[in-house]
C-alpha cells in the first residue's frame, strides 16, 4: 500500500532538536507537522536545564548569605521560602514554553498537533488528540525526539513508599527536613547540594565506589571531599536493598554498605538513577524500527533508524543525554535533510566533542578523554594539574575549593582532555575546548598573555609549573 502523504516531514516531540528541526524545514518551505503530547520545550525547559538551573542560582545565594561574614559583610541567617523559589522557577519556565510555543503558532508552515503519536503503518503516524479525537498524518521524513524520562529501578518495596524523581521534587513547597537521595550521578549531586543549602539534611546513597562514575577517581574524590564539607553525608559502595513508608510519615531506606546493612530515615527520597526513553506508546515495531536493549531507538552515524526516512534525535536515541548534544543532532539532520548532505559530505555524530558541566558549586566542566580513558587507548600522556587554591582570582573571591586537570597528549602537546572543578568551571573548561578545537597545543595557553586577574590566567602557571 503506498502512503499519500499529507506533510513533507512530520516532528514526534517539541525538544531541543524537534524544535529546531520544525522551524528550519518551516523556513525552507517544507510542510511540517509536529505532534506533542505534553509540553512544548522538552526535559530541558520544562523539567531539566531551566528550571534547576534556576533553583540552583536560589541555592547559591542562599549559601553566599551564610558566607557573608567570610568577606566582612554583616548579615541575617539567610531563610529560604522554598515556595518563592518555586514560582520564581516556575515564571521562567512558562516564559520559555510560551515563547516556543508562540514561534510555532504563527509559522504558517508548522501545523501544532497536541496529541500522543503512534505509529499505524511505516510513515504514518496516529494522534490521538488530547482535546479528543484521532488525526493520520504521513510524511516521507518523520523525526522522534520524544526523550527521556526518569527512571524507577526495581527496589523491594519502592513501588509502596513516597518518593521524589528529577521532576516532582522542585515542585515542593517547603524544605525537607532530611532529604534521602539515591544515586551519585550529576542530578543526584546537584540536587543534594541545592537542597543542602535551601537548609535540608541530605545523604547520597551510592552504590558506585566513587561518584560520577565517568570521572576519574582524583575528580570523583575531590567532588566527594567538596559535598562533605558542605554538611553532606555521601554513602559510596551503598547497595539499597529495601524501602518501606514510615508509619509518621517519610521513608526508611536500607543499603548494604561496606560497613555492613544500615538504615536510613528520611523525610523525603529522591530516585535519581538515571532516565530511560519515551518509546512505549510510539508503536515502534509497526514502523519497523528497532531499539536496544535498554529501549532506546538505535540510529547510525547520520541518525538513521533502521526503517528508512525515520530518524531519531535527542535522549531518545541513547546518545549522551545533554541539550547541546541534541541541538547538535538537530544541525546534522537539518544540514543532511537541507543541505543534500547524504549526497555529498554527510554530517555525523562520529568523532565531535561532548562537552558537558556538573552544576554542583564549584562547577565541575569537563571536554574530552579522562586521563583513565588516554591511558586505556594507550596513549603517552603528561597531566597538568593544579588546585584552584593556586589561582589568585579564586583567592580573590575566596572560592579555592577544587582544581584543574588537563591530559596533554606527550608527542604532540595537544589538549586530550580536561576537568576543571572550580568557580566557573564550565567557563574555563569551554575556553580548553575553543583550544581542543583550534588544534592549539598546550605551549601557546602557557605563554597567552591573560587579563590579570581573570580565572584564565590560571593556565599560565598550570602549563608553566604543573605539568608532569
Amino acid at each position: 500500500m503506498t502512503n499519500r502523504h499529507t506533510h513533507d516531514a512530520l516532528i514526534i516531540g517539541v525538544g531541543q532538536a524537534g524544535n529546531s528541526l520544525a522551524r528550519a524545514l518551516a523556513g525552507a518551505g517544507w510542510k511540517t507537522a509536529v505532534i506533542e503530547r505534553r509540553y512544548v520545550g522538552g526535559a530541558c525547559v520544562n523539567d531539566g536545564c531551566t528550571p534547576t538551573k534556576t533553583m540552583i542560582a536560589s541555592a547559591r545565594v542562599a549559601y553566599l548569605a551564610r558566607r557573608g561574614m567570610d568577606y566582612g559583610v554583616e548579615h541575617n541567617a539567610a531563610r529560604v521560602d522554598l515556595a518563592v523559589v518555586r514560582r520564581r522557577k516556575a515564571r521562567l519556565v512558562e516564559d520559555s514554553r510560551h515563547r516556543i510555543q508562540r514561534a510555532m503558532d504563527e509559522d504558517e508552515n508548522i501545523d501544532f498537533i497536541q496529541g500522543e503519536a503512534r505509529f499505524v503503518a511505516p510513515q504514518t503516524v496516529e494522534a490521538r488528540l488530547c482535546d479528543g479525537g484521532e488525526q493520520t498524518l504521513s510524511a516521507p521524513h518523520i523525526v522522534i525526539n520524544s526523550g527521556a524520562r526518569p527512571m524507577i529501578p526495581a527496589i523491594p518495596g519502592l513501588d509502596a513508599a513516597p518518593f521524589l524523581d528529577s521532576t516532582t521534587i522542585m515542585e515542593l513547597d517547603k524544605t525537607p527536613r532530611h532529604l534521602l537521595v539515591l544515586g551519585g550521578g550529576y542530578i543526584g549531586l546537584e540536587f543534594g547540594q541545592m537542597f543542602r543549602r535551601f537548609g535540608a539534611e541530605v545523604t547520597i546513597v551510592h552504590r558506585g565506589r566513587q561518584l560520577l562514575g565517568r570521572e576519574d577517581a582524583d575528580i570523583a574524590d575531590a567532588v566527594a571531599a567538596i559535598l562533605r564539607e558542605d554538611g553532606i553525608e555521601v554513602l559510596l559502595q551503598a547497595n539499597t536493598v529495601r524501602v518501606a513508608p514510615q508509619a509518621g510519615g517519610g521513608v526508611a531506606l536500607t543499603a548494604q554498605t561496606p560497613a555492613g546493612e544500615r538504615t536510613l530515615a528520611g523525610s523525603h527520597l529522591l530516585v535519581a538513577t538515571g532516565r530511560t526513553p519515551n518509546v512505549e506508546a510510539l508503536n515502534l515495531a509497526t514502523a519497523g524500527v528497532d531499539t536496544t536493549p535498554k529501549g532506546f531507538i538505535q540510529v547510525n552515524e547520520r541518525l538513521e533508524t533502521s526503517a528508512p526516512g525515520v530518524y531519531a534525535a535527542g535522549d531518545v536515541n541513547g546518545g549522551p543525554a545533554f541539550t547541546h548534544i541534541a541541538y547538535d543532532d538537530f544541525r546534522i539532520l537539518r544540514h543532511n535533510l537541507l543541505e543534500r548532505g547524504n549526497d555529498a559530505l554527510p554530517a555525523v555524530t562520529m568523532g565531535r566533542q561532548v562537552p558537558y558541566t556538573v552544576f554542583i558549586d564549584p562547577q565541575l566542566g569537563r571536554i574530552g578523554l579522562t586521563e583513565r580513558e588516554a591511558r586505556r587507548q594507550g596513549r603517552r600522556v603528561r597531566i597538568a594539574k593544579m588546585p584552584m587554591s593556586h589561582v589568585a582570582r579564586a583567592l580573590e573571591m575566596d572560592e579555592t575549593r577544587g582544581l584543574i586537570k588537563v591530559v596533554v597528549d606527550a608527542e604532540s602537546d595537544q589538549l586530550l582532555g580536561a576537568a576543571v572543578l572550580g568557580v566557573e568551571g564550565g567557563e574555563l573548561a569551554t575556553q580548553l575546548q575553543i583550544a581542543m578545537l583550534g588544534k592549539l597545543p598546550y605551549p601557546i595557553l602557557r605563554d597567552a598573555i591573560f587579563p590579570h586577574p581573570g580565572l584564565a590566567e590560571a593556565f599560565n602557571n598550570l602549563f608553566t609549573y604543573n605539568l608532569e
